[in-house]
């Protein structure tokens, strides 16, 4: 009963309160994501980037959202700022429910406190505006200064805090570098002061010798004004050093969510193993003879025994059904840091064998991969082998355009029959020539 007070007083709300609810052991929530679908397409073509997503941001705090491409992580930064919305489930800022329908006035203090730091700093700067309009934008959609003098300070203020100088704000973003650009952004967004930022891979287009300045700028941002990030990301070497908690998702499922060294210490899904196990260790010698931890889906049997979000102790949630959540437990009470890297010995006989070996499980999991979410008409029907069997050459084009099209069960039935024709073509061919060479003998 009193969850649904709670539910319908986040629906009801129009505006947002001074300080977000408090969890059991007394953090203020400021972001929670309860049951959150997103899809995208309607009827058959309909895809399901998110599925049951939950997880809770504390204020100040930098949650990390880690994963694959494709696997939903901006998907979730997105909806967050309610550019895609929610097929399912329900968004809340402070306890207030912000996705869906809301009032014109909460509209405008959620752009407010939620910012974003974009990915691509070149495509998310309007090339057609100074440096000075675009830091100030919000500032005059907002009014957020009491005359032209106070904007103008403001602006230079937050410009020289990300690195560059007052002269730079009249000048356009593509006469400054990447670093630079991301600098830019970064200023546009914490002029706003906002108590959320969600930076979508801020750091991935920028080099390495970059990356860490603007790191240490959101960190210093962070500290300075009490900000809290959503940092979406695919590297969790980087993310290891910054975040508070971590967590990690998979084609659209949250597979672990845990504090930073709890999830390297134990990192329990096997997936979020595969994770740990691909980061690269600076000696060439040590990452010649790793083994590499291969995630393979088919492994969980979800058939019937359906999996969920559990939390098993230790601020420690793990996606599983009942029977692996126990095996997690049972791995957890141990309290042994899970080995996830492997080394192989070069002077052992069998090390070759053995990373001949890993790269066939990693091509099986890659090739699986492909597979399980297949394309609505990738049946791999007999009929394309059967057509490509007779008809080779037209089989090979058309298992080039299935590949192309990611079609893979298509691609794989054309290039059975094409090889099978062409095989059988090639005997018939040989028995001719053989007949033909006897008879003039």
């Amino acid at each position: 009963m009193t969850m649904d007070k709670n539910k319908m007083g986040a629906a009801q709300s129009s505006q947002l309160p001074e300080h977000g609810p408090l969890d059991a052991n007394g953090r203020e929530i400021l972001l929670s994501l309860k049951n959150v679908d997103i899809t995208f397409g309607k009827g058959e073509d309909a895809v399901k980037a998110v599925k049951n997503a939950s997880f809770d941001i504390y204020k100040g705090e930098t949650f990390s959202l880690v994963g694959e491409s494709g696997s939903g992580k901006t998907t979730i930064g997105r909806a967050v700022i309610r550019v895609n919305p929610c097929a399912a489930g329900e968004i809340q800022y402070k306890g207030v429910r912000i996705s869906g329908k809301t009032s014109k006035a909460l509209d405008r203090e959620v752009i407010r406190n939620i910012q974003m730091v974009f990915q691509d700093p070149a495509a998310s700067l309007n090339e057609r505006a100074t440096v000075d309009y675009i830091v100030s934008e919000g500032l005059y959609n907002f009014h957020l200064y009491e005359n032209e003098q106070d904007r103008v300070q403001k602006v230079e203020k937050i410009i020289e805090q990300v690195g560059l100088l007052p002269e730079h704000l009249t000048r356009y973003p593509h006469e400054f570098s990447g670093g630079q650009r991301q600098r830019i952004g970064l200023a546009r967004a914490m002029v706003m002061d906002p108590e959320l930022v969600i930076a979508d891979e801020p750091i991935s287009a920028l080099d390495v010798s970059i990356r860490a300045q603007v790191l240490n700028l959101m960190k210093k941002f962070q500290e300075e004004k009490g900000i809290t990030y959503l940092f979406i990301a695919h590297d969790l070497s980087i993310v290891r050093f910054i975040s508070d908690r971590i967590g990690v998702i998979y084609k659209g499922d949250i597979v672990e969510v845990a504090d930073a060294e709890e999830l390297f210490d134990f990192p329990l899904h096997p997936y979020t193993r595969s994770l740990i196990s691909a980061i690269p260790i600076p000696d060439p010698a040590l990452e010649k003879n790793k083994v590499l931890f291969t995630y393979d889906p088919s492994v969980h049997d979800y058939s019937v025994d359906k999996p969920e979000l559990v939390d098993i102790g230790h601020n420690h949630f793990v996606f599983g059904n009942q029977q692996e959540i126990e095996e997690y437990k049972a791995i957890r009470d141990k309290g042994e840091p899970l080995k996830s890297i492997t080394i192989l010995d070069p002077d052992d006989p069998l090390a070759e064998e053995k990373m001949a070996q890993q790269q066939k499980e990693y091509e099986k999991a890659h090739e699986e991969q492909f597979t399980m979410n297949t394309p609505l008409h990738d049946t791999g029907s007999i009929w394309y082998t059967i057509i490509s069997f007779i008809l080779p050459i037209l089989g090979i084009i058309a298992g080039l355009v299935f590949k192309h099209f990611k079609h893979f069960n298509n691609f794989k039935a054309c290039k059975k029959g094409a090889i099978a024709g062409i095989v059988v073509l090639l005997v018939i061919i040989l028995f001719f020539a053989a007949m033909l060479g006897l008879a003039l003998v």
